[in-house]
Parts: structure tokens; sequence; C-alpha cells
């Protein structure tokens, strides 16, 4: 590899927020243990952005700055050129964080009281974000089939048809179950949703991480009609490593959802920008960034081969779901009977493996874990290690 990604960071004093979480869960670990939960990374950054930062610096007034025209481009001819979207400047709206586009898409759309549609077990911050809304959540939950998920359409489309459920929150790629939906999925989604004059809140944020055999498509192409209802929420944030950098890009082609999303924005204090340091670094990462975001699929695709190859021979008990997309590795532990707080017991006291508890991605995720495959392979295999010697004990 020309890149390194066999360099640990340790991030333990720095303010990282799933390393402190580590830390508040156990006090007393040594060194050597590294999180792997909150996605992000815990390795060096792409050197083409580093370098093109500090270059900008140079010169860079740190004020109140818009995205560029080369800002834009560099958006446009990634869509374009890595997934056949084309797409328009006026579409494209920045805002810090794909999370925080959950909030103005439910409140545009729907009323306190309403319901908002979500594929479960999910990305837990949905779940927060209807809540907070005063909104209701409808589950619609995903079928397992073996080691991998699929929609339940008949039940999407028995609760799409409820005139009080007009939003669908939908994560492409999944999270954190790592499907890629065939463009065949999307199109069946966005019929029920277009039939039942349903909105999509599509976030997209792992667009970038698909893995061999597998082809991301962007739900707002998934049909003729699809971009008549899809709002679309993308980052560098995952691809590159960049969350810190508060900047994501909502694209929205069709004027009355782009209209009201942005009266919603005004009367909230986020059309105020993100930030000058977000914005040169997405627009470095979509220009420079193709040979280091190559490598580091890579590294994913290795590190879940191996993850698979060690539990399969070592801890068969475990389900090891099929990677298709995004870092993040799903893990079911149901088979030794503990209960949700007991496995994170387990795993934060006796394993010493600090994932993300399947719970928080609601109840259909207890006596799972996610673990974050984007780590140097010595570190996730020596974490395998500690969990299959204590799992042993279990069984």
């Amino acid at each position: 590899m020309v890149y390194d990604f066999t360099t640990a960071v340790n991030r333990s004093h720095t303010g990282s927020a799933k390393w402190q979480q580590m830390h508040d869960w156990n006090p007393s670990l040594d060194d050597n243990i590294y999180p792997l939960s909150i996605a992000d990374v815990d390795m060096k950054m792409a050197p083409e952005i580093i370098q093109g930062l500090q270059k900008f610096l140079e010169t860079a007034i740190l004020g109140y700055d818009l995205p560029t025209k080369e800002y834009l481009s560099a958006v446009k001819n990634w869509m374009k050129i890595q997934h056949h979207w084309e797409i328009e400047d006026d579409w494209i709206l920045t805002i810090p964080g794909v999370v925080t586009s959950f909030y103005p898409t439910i409140r545009s759309f729907t009323d306190p009281g309403d319901g908002v549609l979500l594929l479960s077990p999910v990305y837990y911050p949905f779940y927060a974000a209807i809540e907070k809304t005063e909104r209701h959540i409808v589950k619609s939950v995903l079928i397992q089939k073996e080691t991998h998920y699929e929609i339940d359409f008949a039940d999407l489309e028995k609760k799409a048809k409820d005139p009080a459920n007009k939003l669908l929150l939908f994560s492409n790629p999944h999270n954190p179950v790592g499907r890629v939906w065939s463009k065949d999925e999307l199109a069946k989604v966005i019929d029920i949703c277009v039939a039942n004059d349903v909105i999509v809140l599509a976030d997209e944020i792992h667009h970038d991480l698909t893995m061999p055999g597998h082809s991301y498509t962007p739900m707002a192409i998934a049909t003729e009609d699809a971009a008549s209802i899809c709002i679309t929420a993308t980052a560098v944030s995952k691809s590159f490593n960049l969350a810190g950098q508060k900047n994501s890009n909502i694209i929205i082609s069709n004027p009355n959802l782009r209209e009201r999303f942005l009266e919603d924005m005004e009367v909230t204090g986020l059309d105020g920008g993100t930030n000058v340091l977000g914005l040169k670094a997405t627009e470095l990462a979509y220009t420079v960034g193709v040979p280091w975001l190559k490598e580091f699929k890579e590294l994913i695709w290795h590190n879940h081969q191996e993850l698979k190859r060690y539990l399969n021979q070592e801890l068969p008990e475990v389900t090891v779901f099929d990677l298709e997309g995004t870092f993040l590795q799903w893990l079911d532990f149901n088979a030794f009977g503990l209960s949700a707080s007991e496995l994170e017991e387990v795993m934060h006291k006796e394993a010493l493996v600090f994932g993300d508890e399947g719970y928080i991605f609601g109840t259909e995720g207890n006596g799972f874990e996610r673990l974050n495959l984007a780590v140097p392979t010595k570190i996730l295999m020596d974490a395998l290690e500690r969990l299959v010697h204590t799992m042993k004990k279990y069984r």
C-alpha cells in the first residue's frame, strides 16, 4: 500500500468522543485498548488533504465563507464520476452535519404527532430526531435472512398508507446492517412513497464505502419519480474521516422541497453556513482523495474477511453479517443467551471490546454488536482474540 493504514493513533487525550466514552465505561484500561464504536477512524488521514489544508491556511482568512464555484464543481464532479448522478449548483445546500439535516426535514414535512417511518434496526439518531421533534416513531422491521437483511415491502406499504405517516428516514447504504440496497429495492421503496405522498430523507453518508461486488445507487435517481420526493444527505465524513469538520451537502432537486427545507434553516439559524476548513476539506477530498479512498476500502474489506474467517473458525456461535457497504460490522451474539445488558457488561468489563451495543439501533438489535472495521488489522485482531477468549466461557 502507498498509504499508512498500519499505524494506530491513540486519541485518549484529544477530546475524541469515542475514546472518552470508552474510558467512561471502563476507566482502568491499558493504552493498547482501542475503541471500535463511533464511526470515525483512529488512523492517519489522507496526506493530500492535510497538505492541501496546510497550504490553504498560509493565506486563508477564517471568516464567514460560502461555498465557492470550485467547491460546487468538486461536489458535482464527484457525484457524476463516482456515482453517475448529475446534479446542479442550486441543489446543493451546506449544513453542519448529516444528523443536523434530520431536524429541518422532520419539521418541514411533518407536524407534531405525525408518524415518521424508519426501517429497524437503524442508525440511532433517527430515533432521537423523531422523538425530540415530538413525532411518532413508526417502525418497519427489516427481515433477517441468514447473514443479510431484506426490506418487508408489504409492511412498509401498509404503514405508508396511513396518512399520518408523512416521512421516511432511510439509510442507504444501511447502518448498521451493512446492506447496499439494489436499484430494484430502492425503486420499490420510492414507488410506495410516491403512491402515498411520503417524503424521503435518504441518509447516504456511507455512499462511497461500497465493498467488492456491490454498487451504490443514489436514491434520488432510482426511478424517474424519485427526485420529486427525495432529500439526500451526503458528506465526506465517513469516506475521508472528516466528521469533525462539520460540513455536509444536502442535495434537493425539487425546488418546492428545497424551499421548505431552506425556510426551516433560516428560522433555526442553520443558513449561516458551515465552516471554512470544512468547505476546503470537502473540496480537497473530492478532488485529490480517490487514491487514498481506494486503499481505505481495501483495508475495510480485508478486515471484514479476516474477522469473518476468525470468528467462523473460533466462535461460530456468532453470526457475522455480510458487509456490502460502510465500515461497520454487524454481529449477532444471541446464541449465548445473554440479555442486552449482560452482553454489554461482558464486552466492557471482561472482553474489553468497545463496540456499539445493538440495542441502541432499536429493540431488534438486542443481543447484537456493531464493530468499527476502520482500524489497523492488528488492532482489530487483538480485540477479536480478547472477544473469543471471553465468549468461550459463555458457551
